[in-house]
């Protein structure tokens, strides 16, 4: 069992606030404050969107009941010993783990905490983290289940909905104590974008981020702000969400609107369209979908599949975006 720990009701730092104000502005790495973190030391208190928990040393058994917020851990090579898995797919390996840090989370020996995205409150006690990680968002969100966490660890949540890879690095590398690690990953990331962004030509006009499930189903249209829209415009489109009456979600997103058909057919206005979650077929089926047959993109055949792990970005799925849009554009 972890050290003793305790929520503390002191403000937090600057970097997390980004994850209660949504993800405009400078990135979270570029508000790096002064704090603690800066000299090793702990207790950290780390503000976040359930609250404000002090971890009282360096976490050495992380456990994240977040799929998506795992590959971000990865990335920043925090110690993370365990993960929610969902159901193997064509987007996972046979663990369960996304495809585009399998072989890396297998090589850490990082274990299944539970399948199919089942919570298992057990489960998480018997993995003996002294740090837990939630989303506040998404399938894999286990926020309603945050005292009981709280009861086994510190635990902090965090809203991949409304903020890059890289602002969840930030804030992931001060409260495990890799800040380091993270500044280095979201450095070398940025500036390859940046290379990638003047090497490439983009085409006039603006452009729609989808992920497309055909007629029957409906279609999300990236937000302005999402993760996949600020990556995209870092290099160089100017990505439209859909107007806010089209959405028709339950409950309240930053990420993606879900709209029916008939609000695709007005709200697919950009000039290229990038298939989220998608691969050559899906295009395929977009493109040969007669309703949406005068839509821009669809008249000229420019959509472009980002690939069946485009959906939830970490640094992972993300470098594989660019990888595709360069070879796409260059």
């Amino acid at each position: 069992m972890p050290a003793h720990w305790k929520s503390v009701a002191a403000a937090g730092v600057a970097a997390v606030a980004l994850l209660l104000t949504g993800c405009s502005g400078p990135s979270a790495a570029e508000e790096a404050p002064n704090t603690a973190a800066d000299d090793g030391a702990w207790p950290r208190t780390i503000e976040h969107v359930g609250g404000v928990t002090e971890i009282p040393a360096a976490p050495e058994r992380i456990v994240s009941t977040s799929l998506t917020l795992a590959g971000t851990l990865l990335a920043i090579d925090a110690p993370i010993v365990a993960t929610a898995t969902t159901t193997p797919s064509a987007i996972t390996d046979e663990n369960g783990f996304f495809s585009q840090w399998a072989d890396v989370a297998v090589e850490r020996g990082v274990e299944s905490l539970y399948p199919n995205l089942e919570f298992d409150e057990e489960a998480v006690i018997a993995a003996d983290p002294d740090l837990i990680v939630v989303s506040s968002s998404g399938a894999d969100s286990t926020a309603d289940e945050l005292e009981a966490l709280s009861a086994i660890a510190p635990t902090i949540v965090l809203d991949y909905g409304a903020n890059t890879w890289q602002q969840l690095a930030a804030v992931l590398g001060e409260a495990t104590g890799h800040e380091d690690e993270a500044a280095d990953v979201v450095a070398s990331f940025d500036a390859h974008v940046a290379e990638v962004a003047d090497a490439i030509t983009v085409p006039d006009g603006t452009a729609n981020a989808i992920v497309w499930n055909g007629t029957e189903n409906p279609t999300a249209f990236a937000k302005p702000g999402s993760a996949h829209t600020e990556l995209l415009e870092s290099l160089g489109f100017v990505v439209e969400g859909a107007p806010d009456e089209f959405d028709t979600s339950e409950q309240p997103r930053n990420d993606f609107a879900f709209l029916s058909i008939e609000n695709v057919t007005t709200a697919l206005t950009g000039d290229t369209v990038f298939l989220v979650s998608g691969g050559d077929e899906t295009a395929e089926d977009l493109l040969a979908t007669a309703v949406l047959a005068t839509a821009p993109a669809i008249a000229s055949g420019s959509v472009v599949s980002l690939g069946p792990t485009s959906f939830r970005i970490d640094y992972y799925s993300a470098s594989q975006i660019v990888d595709i849009v360069e070879s796409e554009f260059a």
